[in-house]
């Protein structure tokens, strides 16, 4: 059973577009249906972790948005803050997953019992992750995955029992 998830942001929960202003401030995007279905992640007793290689404070935003309880931020390696994280928690590789999309995803998700990425993902992430989604980064693509592990868990009556 998967019991924690482990998120990247730009070209997973983002398009992978950094948009700047004229005064210097940078803008993002996310889906509300990823943030729906990370919600209701959580809400089955799962966890969610963001690993990111930038730092920015939409991203500390986001994460607060949606009670996302491990975040880190300008990470160069994700492989060792998964590792610490994984065994903090008292969890095996087996119990995580994780979706990326570039080459500094890769070790990390070398690791994971379950990997994915978004069918925009680099390919070499396509070639050793477990799913390429068929859904772009930015494009619902964290509700895609959480579907398919919500179902893989066993968990999918539950969560409808939030809703009806």
């Amino acid at each position: 059973m998967i019991k924690l998830i482990i998120l990247d942001v730009d070209g997973c929960m983002s398009d992978g577009k950094i948009i700047y202003t004229q005064d210097g401030v940078e803008i993002k995007s996310f889906n509300v249906k990823d943030g729906f279905a990370i919600v209701n992640w959580i809400r089955l007793g799962n966890k969610v972790a963001i690993i990111t290689g930038r730092n920015s404070k939409i991203v500390k935003n986001r994460a607060d948005e949606l009670g996302i309880e491990y975040l880190f931020q300008g990470v160069k390696d994700k492989e060792k803050v998964l590792r610490d994280l994984v065994d903090s928690l008292g969890l095996g590789f087996h119990e995580v997953a994780g979706i990326g999309d570039d080459l500094n995803d890769y070790n990390m998700l070398s690791l994971v019992g379950e990997s994915f990425t978004p069918k925009d993902g680099v390919q070499e992430i396509k070639d050793m992750v477990g799913t390429v989604l068929s859904r772009n980064g930015g494009d619902a693509v964290v509700r895609e995955m959480i579907d398919i592990l919500v179902d893989k868990n066993n968990q999918r009556k539950e969560l409808m029992a939030f809703w009806i």
